[in-house]
C-alpha cells in the first residue's frame, strides 16, 4: 500500500477522468496511452542500441534514465551494482531492478512521472534541451521482454473456456472435471520461450496420434492455435516455505501484460496425459512489451463472477478482484490487405482471479521472485455476450471453429479452423475510462513454417 495518506491522495489524482497531459497526443480519446495510464516498458532506438527503460505516453516514450540522470525522478534508494558503485536504476536492459524496490517505489515513481507530465507540470515541459533527449517516438524505437523472467505458471482460470474444452473432449453433461471449481488449475510453463510481441513464432514439430493410428508420426503441428491470455508479474514474492494471503495478493502484484500463449493441439491430445501439456506449449508464449500497473487498472476493478461452492477459506478475502478489461483477437493472411478480428471478449468473466491464482500458487509455501510470469489461461465469454454473430467471446480457435468442424470465414474470404503458415495473429486489450481509455498496446506473432524434420533410414 501506499507510504501515507499524502501518497494515497496524489495515487488517486493519477487516474482521475479529467487529468490531461501537455503531451498533446496523449489526450488523444483512442490512444492507448493517456496520462492515466503511464505503463512501463524497456527499449532501444538509434541513439543507443543497449535497453533501458520507458513509459509510454501517447505516440512517445519518455526515456526514465535520462530524467534520474537529470534529477527530475528520484527513487528513494541507492541501487548499487555488483562492485557497490550506485548505478541508474532505469538504466537497465530490464525492469528488475527497479521493481525490486518495492510498491512504495512504484508509487512514488507513478506519482512523480504524473506530475511531470501533466498539463501545468513544467519542469520537463520547459526544458527543450532535456526533452529533446528524453522523448522517443514509439515507431523509432525497438521494444524488449521487459523482464528477466525466472519463472512462468499458466493457469486455467475461464470457466467458459474449461467448460467449452470438456464439453468437446469429454462429457458435456460433466464437462468440468471435479476439482475446477474447488482450485484455480494451473501448471508450470517454459519462461525461456516468453519472447516480445514481434517476435516470429516457428511452428514446431511433435509427436501426433491419429485415432485409427497404431502408432504416433513426428511432424509439423497441424492443429495451431492461440490463446488469448492476460498475464501478471510478480513484483514482491515471497520467501521459499511461506505464503501469501489473499488480503495481501494484491500488494504483490506490479502489473498486467497481454499474452498469447501459443498451442499445438493435435501434441497436445496426445501428450497431456497424465502429467499435463509439454511440448504443445513450451515453444512460445508472446507477451506485449508495455507493462500495465495494477494502479493504472484500479478505476476498472469489478467484482468476479459468483463462485460457487464458496471457495475454500485461504482463498477468499480478496474483494472487487475482476478488471473490466475488454479483449479482441484479430487474424490476418499473408496476403491479405486488412486483419479479421474473430474474437471479442473480457477478462471480467474469469472465474478464478489473479489474487487467488498467486495465493493458491504459494500456499504449499512455494516461493515467487521478481519478474514471475503468471497467465490467466484462455479468456473466454458466455456466447450470449456476443455483439456480432460473425465474432465469438470465445479465447482459441479451438473452441471458435469447434476443433476445426466450423472453420471461420475472414474477410477476404478465407477459411481458419485453425493457424497457417504466414498468419499474423494480434491481440488488443484496453479499460474504458470516461473519455479515456487504459490500453496495453498490441501482441502480435508472425507464424513461420516448421523446421524441415531429417528423414533417417531405419535400420530395424
Amino acid at each position: 500500500m501506499p507510504a501515507n495518506t499524502d501518497d494515497t491522495q496524489m495515487l488517486s489524482r493519477t487516474t482521475n477522468p479529467s487529468l490531461r497531459s501537455w503531451v498533446e497526443s496523449a489526450n488523444s480519446a483512442d490512444t492507448d496511452f493517456p496520462i492515466q495510464n503511464l505503463p512501463f516498458g524497456v527499449f532501444s532506438d538509434d541513439k543507443s542500441d543497449t535497453g533501458r527503460v520507458g513509459v509510454a505516453i501517447g505516440d512517445l516514450i519518455v526515456d526514465l534514465s535520462e530524467l534520474e540522470s537529470a534529477g527530475l525522478i528520484a527513487v528513494p534508494y541507492v541501487v548499487t551494482d555488483d562492485n557497490g558503485q550506485p548505478k541508474i536504476v532505469f538504466r537497465q536492459a530490464r525492469l528488475n531492478d527497479f521493481v525490486a524496490l518495492g510498491k512504495a517505489t512504484w508509487t512514488s515513481i507513478r506519482i512523480q512521472l504524473s506530475t511531470l507530465l501533466a498539463r501545468d507540470g513544467s519542469a520537463l515541459r520547459d526544458n527543450p534541451e532535456l526533452r529533446e533527449r528524453a522523448f522517443v517516438r514509439q515507431r523509432d524505437a525497438t521494444m524488449h521482454l521487459p523482464f528477466d523472467i525466472p519463472g512462468y505458471t499458466d493457469f486455467y482460470s475461464s470457466r467458459e473456456h474449461a467448460t467449452n474444452v470438456g464439453a468437446m473432449f469429454r462429457d458435456p453433461k460433466n464437462a468440468l472435471m471435479p476439482n475446477w471449481l474447488e482450485i484455480p488449475i494451473g501448471y508450470n510453463g517454459r519462461a525461456s520461450s516468453v519472447v516480445v510481441s514481434g517476435t516470429p513464432i516457428r511452428r514446431p514439430n511433435g509427436q501426433r496420434k491419429e485415432p485409427n493410428a497404431e502408432r504416433p508420426t513426428f511432424g509439423p503441428c497441424r492443429k495451431l492455435d492461440i490463446e488469448l491470455e492476460t498475464g501478471f508479474f510478480v513484483g514482491v514474492g515471497n520467501g521459499l516455505g511461506s505464503t501469501i494471503s489473499a488480503t495481501d495478493a494484491d500488494g504483490h502484484i506490479f502489473g498486467m501484460v497481454l499474452l498469447n500463449d501459443w498451442s499445438a493441439r493435435d501434441i497436445q491430445q496426445w501428450e497431456y496425459q497424465p502429467l499435463g501439456p509439454f511440448n504443445s506449449k513450451g515453444f512460445a508464449t508472446t507477451i506485449s512489451p508495455w507493462v500495465v500497473t495494477m494502479e493504472a487498472v484500479e478505476p476498472f476493478r469489478v467484482d468476479q463472477p459468483l463462485q460457487e461452492p464458496k471457495p475454500l477459506s485461504y482463498l477468499r478475502g480478496a474483494t472487487r478482484a475482476g478488471v473490466d478489461l475488454h479483449l479482441e483477437v484479430q487474424l490476418k493472411p499473408k496476403f491479405a490487405t486488412s486483419p479479421t478480428t474473430i474474437a471479442k471478449t473480457n477478462f471480467k468473466y474469469m472465474y478464478w482471479s489473479m489474487a487467488q491464482q498467486l495465493v493458491h500458487h504459494t500456499s504449499a509455501g512455494c516461493n515467487t521472485r521478481v519478474g514471475d510470469l503468471l497467465g490467466s489461461g484462455t479468456i473466454s465469454g458466455p456466447k450470449s455476450e456476443s455483439t456480432d454473430d460473425k465474432i465469438g467471446t470465445f479465447g482459441s480457435l479451438l473452441e471458435l471453429t469447434w476443433n476445426g468442424q466450423s472453420p471461420l470465414k475472414l474477410d477476404d474470404g478465407e477459411t481458419r479452423g485453425f493457424i497457417e503458415d504466414g498468419d499474423e495473429l494480434t491481440l488488443t486489450g484496453w479499460c474504458q475510462g470516461d473519455g479515456y481509455r487504459v490500453g496495453f498496446g498490441s501482441c502480435v506473432g508472425v507464424v513461420l513454417p516448421a523446421l524441415e524434420v531429417p528423414v533417417l533410414e531405419d535400420h530395424e
